[in-house]
């Protein structure tokens, strides 16, 4: 097929290569994509859950303070947004199984090698493997979902999908805290290996087709390269405030996102279209309404886990049963979610969810140490609740308010405003920390700096929450014009 000459001319416009057509898929085979997509869905939160109740555990062995302790959530975080935006579009021009069954392999490995960790420093670089991983999964994952399962079907679908993340958050803690007391923290990476390994065959066994609308086009490494680049600065600036350095790196950090976004809007074949967020108010505003969510939300887990080992006492086992309320009602909403959403406007389900999440985040601002452990489980059912709420609609107004051709890119944008999100959420911890404790191993001595630290993340969290409420509302419906050109353009 021969390459458009007249796009140069018109270098926000993705080339009409971009036009391969869909696999046909019938209806067993969308179950069984379905169920590798479940499976690879469960293993990467599962992973994320389970290591925040074992950090305690970790960071004993180590000797790691709580800065160098949150490390070893964020460079798996970090490097996972580093390449969500890339592997998603590498997955539109070779194909998304390709990528999809490359990440399964990649992070199924690299939780085999964490189960050998000698070293903190082998710790967090094994880590950002994970997160590579990690990022080849979820910036296909929810493409293939999408690309299978027509616009009626796609909101249940995604919230199957979803709910199989959230048992991955549920069973986290729970058999985390388990593990991690009877086995050893390192027994939780090995329960990655046969699920992955499980995965891999179903997908070499059942999967013969293949998804890649833009097979053919051009790969923009030097906008990715600039785009990691600006992101590494912003986290890592995160992580050294209120130092200097740290304000600096934020800036180059911001500087790097302008320059991404020029010189995008000026390439030929951008590895993310900046007219999806300037030209499609339900893509953009979805997209914005994820990452105050997920700012908001995150360290949320991370906090309670320390809390309750630390302050509250508890052994990770116990601490994983109570944290284990919010995720089993995040998963029971969120199949409900996603039928609503696929029968109403998922503007209002999902800021429905945020309004509850806004609730349960101002509760927690009101936390000590001798809060009683039923207020807890009633403010974590809460948050589970708007959760559930939030998810599932949100994700399936952003790959539904786009053409197929940017279905990995739409993806891989959604997963990094996720990761962003949740960077974004543990640089906040990783500040307050760093202000109001300092660089120390967190002791009795210090546990009343550490119950301060929690007070003023959840009063930040409470605001980024009630702020993204708005984000949510003003994105606009479905049918509008937005919407409705980009559903046309898929149609031809």
């Amino acid at each position: 097929m021969k390459k458009d000459t007249n796009n140069a001319e018109s270098p926000a416009k993705v080339p009409e290569i971009c036009h391969t057509p869909d696999v046909p898929v019938a209806g067993t085979g969308k179950q069984v994509v379905l169920l590798i997509a479940i499976l690879a869905g469960f293993i990467t939160p599962f992973d994320g859950s389970a290591v925040n109740i074992a950090l305690p555990a970790i960071g004993a062995e180590f000797h790691m303070d709580a800065i160098a302790l949150s490390w070893v959530a964020t460079a798996y975080l970090l490097s996972s947004a580093l390449f969500l935006v890339p592997f998603g579009k590498i997955a539109d021009i070779y194909g998304r199984k390709k990528v999809f069954l490359y990440g399964i392999m990649i992070f199924s490995l690299s939780s085999l090698i964490m189960t050998m960790a000698s070293s903190s420093e082998m710790l967090i670089g094994v880590r950002v493997v994970q997160g590579i991983g990690s990022a080849m999964i979820f910036g296909t994952g929810v493409a293939i979902v999408t690309s299978v399962f027509p616009p009626g079907e796609r909101g249940k679908a995604l919230g199957t999908y979803i709910t199989a993340v959230y048992i991955g958050l549920s069973v986290g803690p729970l058999l985390g805290g388990a593990m991690t007391q009877y086995l050893g923290w390192r027994s939780i990476f090995f329960v990655n290996v046969p699920i992955g390994i499980t995965a891999v065959i179903l997908i070499l066994w059942k999967i013969k087709g293949e998804w890649a609308e833009c097979r053919g086009e051009k790969f923009d490494l030097t906008g990715s390269v600039i785009y990691g680049a600006a992101v590494v600065a912003v986290m890592y600036g995160f992580s050294v405030l209120p130092e200097l350095k740290g304000v600096a790196l934020l800036a180059l950090g911001t500087l790097g996102v302008i320059v991404f976004a020029l010189f995008e809007i000026r390439t030929s074949s951008p590895v993310l279209d900046i007219s999806l967020l300037t030209k499609n108010r339900i893509f953009a505003f979805s997209n914005l309404s994820a990452l105050i969510n997920y700012s908001a939300t995150y360290a949320v887990t991370f906090l309670l886990s320390l809390d309750l080992q630390y302050t509250k006492g508890f052994t990770p086992e116990h601490a994983g049963l109570i944290l284990v309320a919010q995720p089993v009602v995040m998963a029971m909403v969120s199949p409900i979610a996603g039928r609503l959403s696929d029968r109403t406007e998922p503007r209002i389900v999902a800021s429905a969810g945020m309004a509850f999440t806004a609730l349960g985040l101002f509760l927690l601002i009101f936390l000590t140490e001798l809060t009683p452990l039923w207020h807890l489980i009633i403010t974590l059912f809460i948050l589970g609740i708007g959760f559930g709420l939030f998810s599932s609609p949100n994700t399936n107004a952003i790959m539904s308010s786009v053409d197929k051709k940017f279905y990995g890119v739409a993806s891989g944008m959604n997963g990094t405003m996720r990761l962003l999100g949740q960077m974004l959420s543990m640089g906040i911890a990783m500040m307050i920390f760093a202000i109001v404790i300092g660089p120390v191993e967190i002791t009795p001595e210090y546990y009343s700096q550490f119950v301060l630290s929690l007070h003023y993340a959840f009063i930040l969290f409470t605001a980024f929450c009630i702020l993204g409420i708005f984000a949510s509302l003003v994105r606009g419906n479905r049918s509008s014009v937005a919407y409705a050109h980009t559903s046309e353009k898929g149609k031809k």
